[in-house]
C-alpha cells in the first residue's frame, strides 16, 4: 500500500496507541504508520491512524479538540488516577449524590492551569514522568494551560460513581480532571473508563475496529479533509516546479494544493506571490 491516507480506529482498551498503529500498518501493507493523539493503554475509542507520508500530520492535527465519555468514582483512587495502579480503601462513608456533583462542574469550564498526572507520558529531563514514577523518584512537572468547553454528567451509574462528557482543549488529562474534580468534593478519584468519541473534525461512529479492517470493512480518508484552506489546482508545468523545489506563482495566501485531482499538500504564497509547500505528501 503507497496511499498516503487516514484511517479511523476504534482502538480497544489494554493496547497502546503505537502498537495499534503498528497492528493497522501490517494489515494495510504500509510503509509507516503512526497516530493523531495517544489514547493511555486503557483508554478506547477514536484514534486516528496515519499511514505512508500522512505521517507528516501530527504536527498539523496537534492542537485539534477532543471529546471523551469518562466514567470517575469517587472516594477511592490509585497512584496512576486509573486502574492502572493499585487502589485505595474506599472511603464506606462517602454517599455524593447528583446535585453534589453537578453544583461544581461549573468550576471546571474555561481555560485553567492543569497539573498532568505523575504517571503520564510528559517529560521529565528527557525521561518519561511515568518511567520515573514507577522507579519511586519524584517527578517534578509543570502544570499546562488547557481549557474545557462542556463538562456534561450524563449518568450516576452507582454510588459515587458517575459517567460524564467532556469535551476539551489537546492536552488534557481527563485524569486530572477526576483527581481536581474530587478534591472540590473533599475526596478523592479514580477514572474508571474513558472512550475518546471525537477528535478534530473525526467521529467514533465512523471508526473500524482492528476485527472489521482484518475482515476488509473499512474505508480510507484522503488527508485534505483535516484542513481548511483554499483549493488550488496546477497544472503539469506547476507541478513539476514544486516536485523540483521551485516556488510557483499564486496570490497570497494558504491553500490545498491538488494536480489531477491528487492532493499534494498545503502551500504557502508569500508577498511577492510566490507559493512552496509547507507540507508535501508525494
Amino acid at each position: 500500500m503507497q496511499e498516503s491516507v487516514i484511517l479511523l480506529l476504534n482502538k480497544d482498551r489494554g493496547i497502546s496507541s503505537n502498537k495499534a498503529a503498528n497492528k493497522v500498518k501490517y494489515l494495510l501493507g504500509a510503509n509507516k504508520a503512526g497516530h493523531l493523539g495517544t489514547l493511555d493503554v486503557l483508554g478506547e475509542g477514536l484514534l486516528p491512524i496515519t499511514l505512508n507520508k500522512a505521517t507528516k500530520l501530527f504536527d498539523y492535527f496537534l492542537g485539534k479538540n477532543k471529546e471523551y465519555e469518562t466514567i470517575f468514582k469517587f472516594g477511592q483512587t490509585s497512584p496512576t488516577l486509573d486502574l492502572e495502579g493499585p487502589l485505595s480503601n474506599e472511603d464506606s462513608t462517602l454517599d455524593l449524590s447528583t446535585e453534589d456533583v453537578i453544583k461544581i462542574l461549573p468550576l471546571f469550564i474555561g481555560k485553567h492551569q492543569q497539573m498532568p498526572p505523575q504517571y503520564s507520558a510528559k517529560k521529565v529531563n528527557g525521561q518519561k514522568a511515568y518511567n520515573l514514577a514507577r522507579k519511586g523518584q519524584d517527578v517534578s512537572l509543570k502544570p499546562k494551560l488547557i481549557e474545557i468547553y462542556k463538562l456534561e454528567l450524563i449518568n450516576k451509574i452507582e454510588k459515587n460513581t458517575f459517567q460524564f462528557r467532556v469535551s476539551c482543549s489537546s492536552g488534557t488529562f481527563i485524569r486530572s480532571l477526576c483527581r481536581d474534580m474530587a478534591s472540590k468534593l473533599s475526596t478523592c478519584g479514580v477514572m474508571q473508563r474513558i472512550i475518546r468519541t471525537k477528535c478534530g473534525k473525526f467521529n467514533l461512529e465512523d471508526a473500524f475496529t482492528i476485527q472489521e479492517i482484518e475482515n476488509g470493512n473499512y474505508k480510507l480518508i484522503n488527508p485534505d479533509v483535516i484542513f481548511d484552506e483554499k483549493r488550488l489546482d496546477i497544472d503539469e508545468v506547476q507541478y513539476k516546479n514544486l516536485c523540483n523545489g521551485v516556488m510557483i506563482s499564486c496570490l497570497k495566501g494558504d491553500y490545498k494544493v491538488y494536480y489531477k485531482n491528487q492532493f499534494l499538500g498545503i502551500g504557502h504564497a508569500n508577498e511577492e506571490n510566490k507559493l512552496k509547500l509547507s507540507l508535501r505528501l508525494f
